[in-house]
Parts: C-alpha cells; structure tokens; sequence
C-alpha cells in the first residue's frame, strides 16, 4: 500500500483540501478537519435533536462515519455545507429508526399486560383444580390425575389395573364432584 504523505497543516489550508487529503487516508489532515468543524456541527446537532445526550450521540456517529463519507465529498459545495447536509441525513435517519422502534414496541406494554393476565388465570385455575381435587375420593383423584397428565383412557385403565370404561366412569364423576365443588364455592 502507497503511503499517504501527510498534507501540511496551516491555518491557511483550506477545508476542501484538508477534506481531500483525509478522503486519501491523511489522518493528521482528517483530526484538522474535525477540530475546526466540531464545535459547529455538534451544535447544529443539538439544534436538530433539541437534547445534549441525543446531540453527542449524534455527533459522535456522524465523526465515526465521517472518514468513509469523505470518499463521497466532491467539492461542490463548502465542506461547512457539505457537513451540514451529512448531519441533516444523519439526524433524520435517526428519527426514522426512533420512529420504527416507537411503532414496533407500541402496544408492547398491552400485549404483556395480557398475556401476564392469562397466564395468571391460568395459573389461578390450576391451584383451584389441584385443591378441589383433595377433596375427591381417591380413585377419582387419582384418575383425574392420570387423564390430566395427557394419558390416554385406555392408558389410565392399564396403569390402574381396571377398565377403560371404569376411567370414563370415574372421570364423569370427577366432573361432577368438581362442578358441584365450584357452585358451592360461588354460592358462599
């Protein structure tokens, strides 16, 4: 690779050769550039962002992506100009991202609070069944507990040494003990 020889630094030394020697890999030429420059576009930035965080944050971006845009300055216009313009397309950038973020997470807060309330429920439910089936005669508990573990009848039946028609008895009368305890419950 050809070394860059670096562009003399004088007070006199133009922005636009500064900013060409830097687009050419002049790092003394591109830390001038900055100096001069710095101040101006983190106020301009924080006139765009109205906040001192959201105004470094988006200075600094625009510093760190500087060296690559420079490759794209062409001296049209003034690299003041020039610099504004890459702050504006960064600034607007950034509140595109917010704004899509904002949309995606909106509604978040509900569909949490949802799911958290179903979820509780169920919860709710499953400590009701697990304590209104203490109060079941032991076959059918142990029935119901068999079926609610995703056994099938016929499997229930093998496990308990008994009937499949025995297990569909038990679980009717199963649900039937347990309605009757919930309409007691209601009713109190």
């Amino acid at each position: 690779m050809a070394r860059v020889q670096p562009i003399v630094m004088r007070m006199t030394t133009s922005d636009e050769d500064l900013a060409a020697a830097a687009a050419n890999g002049d790092g003394q030429a591109f830390a001038s550039l900055l100096d001069r420059h710095y101040d101006r576009l983190f106020a301009f930035c924080f006139r765009l962002t109205g906040a001192r965080a959201e105004a470094e944050d988006l200075t600094q971006d625009i510093c760190a992506a500087l060296p690559a845009k420079l490759a794209s300055y062409q001296r049209r216009a003034k690299v003041t100009t020039w610099l504004y313009k890459v702050a504006m397309n960064a600034a607007h950038d950034r509140r595109r991202k917010q704004a899509t973020y904002a949309k995606a997470s909106d509604g978040w807060g509900d569909w949490e609070t949802a799911r958290t309330a179903v979820n509780d429920e169920a919860a709710a439910q499953i400590d009701w069944l697990t304590q209104a089936m203490g109060q079941l005669a032991p076959d059918l508990r142990d029935t119901l507990a068999l079926v609610l573990d995703d056994m099938t009848h016929a499997q229930a039946a093998e496990v308990m040494g008994v009937s499949e028609g025995t297990i569909s008895w038990r679980i009717s009368e199963a649900k039937k003990a347990l309605k009757a305890i919930k309409e007691k419950e209601d009713a109190a």
